[in-house]
C-alpha cells in the first residue's frame, strides 16, 4: 500500500476572525506540507479544486498550486483532485493543456484526477438552468474518453458532441515520456466505482469513511478492473481512499491535537456542500454544527476506525488494517484546523515510522503501470 497526502485549501472561520491573512497562511503551509511530504517518503500529493466553497475549500485554481510544487518537490507524485473536466466549468481542451504542461514541469509526476464537482452549490454555479444534478454524469461521460485521443493523436481528430465540440486540431504539448499521466475518477457510489474500473480507470475513494467500508469498493471496482476495456494507454488499477491522520510522540498528544482541531466545523461543512451525499442520522443542517470533539468522541472514532490517530506504533498499526482489507493508497488529509507545527510532526513521524514498515517498492505504483504501456 502506498501513501498519499490530500489538501484543499481549508480555511476555518475560528482561524479567519482572529487573521485577516488566514486564507494567504493556509495556501502557503499546505504547500510545506506537500514539500515535507515529498521529503518523508509520500508517494503522492492531490489538490482538490472547488468553487465557492467558503471555509471548507479555497483552494480553486489547483493547477497553478501543482505547478509551483512541481519545482519545489522532487519524488513525489502531484494528482488533481480533481480536474473538473465539464465544459462550462473548464473547456476539454483547456484541461488536456494543463495535465500535459504539469506532466512536463514534474517530469512526469503528474496524476490526472478528473470528477463531477463536490454538490448542488458548486455545479450549479456554472450550470444556472440545471436542476437534476446526474446531468453532470452525462456531461462527464461524453468527455472522459477524449482525453488519451487528445494527449496521443499527432492531430486531435475533433469532437462533436451535446455539450461541447472542437473541429480538428493539434493540441499541444504532447505528454513527458511515455503514454500519458495515470488517469483517476473520484467515484463516490457502489455503481460509480464499477464505472471507473471498467473504463480502466483508478478510483480516488473520497467517500470511503471506515476501513469496513472497503468490502464492497473492493467487490465493485476489483470485479469489474478484469474486463476493463481502457479508454486510455493503459489501466490504471489502483484504489485511492482518504483518512483524516494525527501522529504524536504519544497516544495523549494526539488525542489532544485532535479533540482541539475543530473536525466537528469540518465535518458539518462537508454535509453543507456535498448535498449528494446521505445526510447520516444526527447530522444537523447547517449553521447548526456537531458538537465539539472531545477526548471521548476522538477516542471513539479511533475505535471505529473513522480517524487514524495516536503514537507512531498505534498509526503504524492502524494504517496496516487498511493495507489488509486491500486499499492500494492511503492518503491523509492532515490540514484540519491543527497547528502547523503538528501537522508537519504528523507527516515526519509517519514517513519516519509507517511509511517504510508498509510501503517497501521504491517504484510509484502508477509509474509501472505507464512504463509498461509505453513498451
Amino acid at each position: 500500500m502506498e501513501f498519499g497526502l490530500f489538501v484543499q485549501g481549508y480555511v476555518p472561520q475560528a482561524r479567519s476572525r482572529v487573521d485577516p491573512g488566514a486564507e494567504h497562511k493556509a495556501l502557503m503551509e499546505e504547500t510545506e506540507y506537500v514539500i515535507q511530504a515529498d521529503r518523508s517518503g509520500f508517494k503522492y500529493a492531490w489538490a482538490s479544486e472547488h468553487h465557492f466553497l467558503e471555509e471548507y475549500s479555497h483552494l480553486s485554481a489547483n493547477e497553478v498550486f501543482l505547478g509551483y510544487l512541481a519545482h519545489a518537490t522532487e519524488r513525489i507524485h502531484l494528482g488533481s483532485g480533481i480536474f473538473n473536466p465539464l465544459a462550462p466549468v473548464n473547456h476539454p481542451v483547456k484541461v488536456a493543456e494543463k495535465v500535459t504542461m504539469l506532466d512536463h514541469l514534474s517530469r512526469g509526476r503528474f496524476e490526472f484526477g478528473t470528477g463531477r464537482g463536490a454538490g448542488s452549490h458548486e455545479i450549479l454555479g456554472f450550470l444556472p438552468g440545471i436542476e437534476d444534478m446526474n446531468h453532470t454524469k452525462e456531461m462527464w461521460e461524453e468527455t472522459i474518453a477524449e482525453f488519451p485521443k487528445m494527449f496521443l493523436q499527432e492531430e486531435y481528430e475533433g469532437f462533436s458532441g451535446k455539450h461541447w465540440s472542437l473541429p480538428p486540431r493539434k493540441i499541444f504539448p504532447k505528454p513527458y515520456g511515455k503514454a500519458h499521466p495515470a488517469m483517476w475518477y473520484a467515484a463516490g457510489s457502489p455503481s460509480s466505482y464499477a464505472m471507473a474500473a471498467r473504463k480502466g480507470l483508478g478510483v480516488l475513494g473520497f467517500s470511503v469513511q471506515k476501513v469496513s467500508d472497503m468490502s464492497w469498493v473492493l467487490e465493485q471496482y476489483k470485479t469489474a478492473i478484469q474486463e476493463a476495456k481502457a479508454i486510455g494507454a493503459f489501466v490504471n488499477d489502483n484504489v485511492m481512499v482518504t483518512s483524516t491522520a494525527i501522529c504524536a510522540e504519544t497516544h495523549d498528544k494526539a488525542v489532544e491535537i485532535a479533540a482541539g482541531g475543530g473536525l466537528n466545523r469540518l465535518q458539518s461543512l462537508v454535509f453543507r456542500y456535498h448535498d449528494t451525499f446521505p445526510r447520516p442520522e444526527g447530522v444537523p443542517e447547517w449553521p447548526e454544527l456537531l458538537p465539539e470533539y472531545s477526548a471521548e468522541i476522538i477516542e471513539l472514532l479511533i475505535a471505529e476506525e473513522l480517524l487514524i490517530c495516536g503514537d507512531p506504533s498505534e498509526v503504524l498499526q492502524q494504517c496496516r488494517r487498511w493495507e489488509a482489507a486491500g486499499a492500494d493508497q492511503l492518503s491523509f488529509g492532515l490540514p484540519i484546523g491543527v497547528s502547523r507545527e503538528d501537522t508537519l510532526t504528523s507527516i515526519r513521524l509517519i514517513g519516519e515510522h509507517v511509511i517504510p514498515e508498509i510501503d517497501t517498492d521504491p517504484v510509484h505504483r502508477t509509474t509501472r503501470f505507464r512504463e509498461a504501456a509505453g513498451q
